[in-house]
């Protein structure tokens, strides 16, 4: 059992509940102040004004300042310029977390420390692993200048491809828990069906003792550029389909493909106090790339199933507990449950139904880099009143009346008599 501190018990008249249109009295969670992050990266990084586009842009507006700045800043065209370098570096980053719906979501919400925790580079900041757009840089730069200055004229010719093998897909599955799990966090295994490389072929595709082989179309490179005058068009080719290479003798268990669907068990670690609708990823537990290419990445949506007593709203928690007319008018000390066990709440004198008192501390923990710090609970009291009362009840109630000066006509049928004035009041009403 917990007992809460008396001095951090706050009466609040008109705090809203979830689900109502009350303003809730403290800021929200997004606009509290946080810790420098990694690198002196303060937690006010504003990646709209990296990529010059507003809080409201769309994602054609996010891709478009992307493409223009990457092209501007490529080191390839900025040689020996390390600021370049570093200004691309942050294009990359900004344009990886504003392209992606779920990262958007948290850092407009949370800012930095929103999607730090998606980071893996060196004291968690932004590593080009984290980068997950490398398609956008081969459509950027992989034959921009190469098809327009060629050097040769006429007929169609082979174009260099990029030997980088191809990353394998993501994999987004969803996971339940209970409110309970969300609060103290969770280690499960999962079951994700996903790519695997085939065992009898090794990922290759081809059958025992066969291996694959340059396409004559052309010759191995993937792609085809075909030129007139001064104008150059580099295509996908269509004999192998951008692989370069052909596969004569086709393994009879994947077909071809290299790779075989297969159910994986995954271990995760869900940290506590995380909300509905929290991902989670797993660097390289995605599907794996085709001719041994690196695997992609395994997102996990948590799900967070709602709770029979408790309702929340970010990191706090709030209820409703019925009270008697004594203990609202006398004032009382009692237990009410709280997430993880039980703690006393004391309400004054005179507390009026549907009044709001504050718990500290007795909320959700905190996530990112506040672990040790929770929400607080927020307990709603409902004055009920009793539908049966013994005589003694009776004679002190009417004894109250008496003593405020109320004249109260009590009802004195019977239950029977009741259902027989009701059934006539129904006849008139219907009849007139």
């Amino acid at each position: 059992m917990t007992l809460a501190d008396p001095a951090a018990v706050c009466i609040l008249d008109e705090i809203g509940f979830p689900g109502e249109t009350r303003e809730i009295l403290s800021p929200p969670r997004g606009e509290r102040e946080s810790p420098e992050g990694p690198e002196g990266k303060m937690a006010e990084v504003d990646y709209y004004k990296t990529l010059g586009v507003n809080r409201d842009a769309t994602l054609d507006a996010v891709k478009k300042a992307y493409r223009k700045l990457a092209l501007k800043h490529h080191p390839d065209r900025n040689p020996d310029n390390p600021e370049a370098e570093q200004r691309f570096k942050e294009i990359a980053e900004a344009y990886e977390v504003l392209s992606d719906a779920d990262k958007r979501a948290r850092y407009d919400r949370f800012g930095y420390e929103g999607v730090r925790g998606s980071f893996h580079g060196a004291g968690g900041g932004f590593a080009w692993e984290d980068f997950t757009h490398a398609g956008d840089f081969e459509d950027l730069f992989g034959s921009l200048f190469e098809s327009f200055f060629a050097g040769s004229f006429g007929g169609a010719r082979t174009s260099r491809r990029s030997t980088r093998p191809t990353r394998g897909r993501d994999v987004r599955v969803r996971f339940g828990l209970t409110l309970e799990e969300a609060f103290r966090g969770k280690d499960a295994e999962l079951k994700v069906k996903r790519l695997e490389p085939c065992e009898a072929c090794k990922g290759t595709g081809c059958e025992a003792e066969t291996s694959p082989s340059n396409c004559p179309q052309c010759g191995g490179s993937g792609q085809v550029r075909i030129s007139h005058g001064i104008f150059a068009m580099v295509s996908t080719c269509a004999a192998c389909g951008g692989k370069g290479k052909v596969i004569k003798s086709p393994c009879s268990q994947c077909r071809g493909d290299g790779l075989i669907e297969r159910t994986a068990k995954i271990s995760v670690s869900i940290p506590r106090g995380v909300s509905d609708g929290t991902q989670l990823r797993l660097v390289g537990e995605g599907e794996a790339g085709p001719t041994g290419g690196p695997r992609g990445d395994l997102y996990i949506v948590l799900q967070v199933k709602q709770h029979d007593f408790f309702a929340r709203r970010d990191d706090d928690l709030y209820c409703e507990v019925p009270i008697t007319f004594a203990q609202a008018a006398l004032g009382d000390e009692f237990e009410v449950p709280t997430i993880e066990s039980t703690a006393k709440l004391r309400i004054p004198p005179g507390a009026q139904t549907h009044q709001v008192f504050r718990m500290r501390n007795l909320g959700m923990p905190r996530t990112g880099n506040r672990p040790d710090e929770r929400g607080d609970q927020y307990v709603r009291v409902i004055i009920s009143t009793p539908r049966k009362l013994t005589a003694r009840q009776k004679e002190l109630l009417r004894e109250l009346a008496e003593i405020e000066g109320q004249a109260v006509k009590e009802d004195g049928r019977s239950l029977f008599e009741r259902f027989r004035d009701g059934l006539k009041e129904i006849k008139r009403d219907w009849l007139g």
